[in-house]
């Protein structure tokens, strides 16, 4: 039995001190009510590192203990969107040469996906043109970028040099727009329920404005089991039969471009996960563990994904990230 992990993560200390350094005012380092250090955005706690962030040896003892194969390793929120042009080609550079050895010490059990200065998109395309050669299999972007979403026409440049290599995206959320006005940074709601609501936001825009019609080949994949956007399904097909403004760009259900993209296997919940599978399908849906993040649950998505039907779980452990991945 293989087990592929595509929503995992790792940092870089080189990352963290460049975060440390230009990250404020928006990302800015302080201490938990643990006395730990971790990233705040826009006051809110989000992020709190854990030593094996920063350390493949850990990693790949913390997976051969839960019975993962290989990870395909990512940055996570803020990635490389901080500073000006010149400190986020250089966080982006510095973090993709890191995984590119981290897969280079541990060929059968790494790979990683490329992090961009997607802010500045001929810097992007350039960017991702060199970590395609150094070995990356994909490419992270986080849902929202300083509050601006994933299809506006400047993004465009980045997003016809991703769909000409047909790469697998991971749209992974951050803070949404609107966090500070909503008091996210109380209860770690920014991490329990506005993450959801950035993945759901940004993948509905995507819908709605063509996205898919104008990128065929790229594969992008929900994070968190697709938000809420297993349970809005319904909704956003109403919406679409029923208000004119939600069919200006497409003509097809919402739904079934739900059942194009791919999700990780992140639920928490066997009844959340079995509505991710319903609404995107068996072979949408990839084992993913959000490992080492304080929510990060090897074991526990693995036992899930393993109590469904035999050939189910044998798809979402493996045969769908091989797919996608080339693996």
């Amino acid at each position: 039995m293989t087990v592929i992990d595509v929503h995992t993560h790792m940092l870089g200390r080189g990352w963290w001190e460049l975060l440390r350094e230009h990250g404020a005012p928006q990302y800015a380092l302080g201490h938990g009510p643990d006395g730990r250090e971790c990233v705040f955005s826009n006051g809110a706690q989000f992020l709190t590192p854990h030593p094996a962030h920063f350390d493949y040896d850990l990693r790949v003892k913390a997976m051969d203990e839960a019975g993962v194969d290989i990870a395909i390793v990512s940055l996570t929120s803020p990635n490389a969107y901080f500073g000006d042009e010149s400190v986020s080609t250089r966080a982006a550079r510095m973090v993709n040469d890191e995984m590119a050895e981290g897969q280079r010490r541990y060929p059968d059990r790494i790979r990683w996906l490329a992090s961009l200065p997607w802010e500045y998109p001929d810097a992007a395309v350039a960017e991702l043109d060199r970590a395609c050669k150094t070995g990356a299999v994909g490419v992270m972007v986080i849902a929202n970028i300083h509050e601006r979403h994933l299809t506006e026409p400047a993004f465009a440049p980045i997003w016809k040099a991703i769909d000409e290599r047909a790469l697998p995206v991971l749209v992974h959320p951050s803070t949404p727009p609107g966090s500070v006005a909503m008091a996210l940074d109380e209860f770690m709601l920014a991490s329990s329920v506005g993450f959801m609501m950035d993945t759901t936001l940004a993948i509905s825009r995507m819908i709605f404005d063509g996205f898919f019609d104008r990128h065929r080949r790229l594969k992008i994949i929900a994070s968190h089991a697709g938000g809420t956007l297993p349970y809005v399904a319904g909704r956003l097909d109403r919406i679409h039969e029923q208000l004119k403004a939600a069919r200006v760009k497409i003509q097809r259900r919402p739904s079934e471009y739900l059942r194009e993209i791919w999700y990780d296997a992140i639920a928490y919940r066997m009844e959340a996960l079995q509505m991710c599978i319903d609404i995107g399908g068996a072979d949408k849906v990839m084992y993913g563990s959000d490992f080492p993040h304080t929510i990060g649950d090897m074991k526990g998505v693995l036992h899930r994904v393993n109590a469904l039907d035999a050939k189910t779980a044998k798809a979402i452990r493996e045969d769908n990230a091989r797919k996608i991945f080339a693996l």
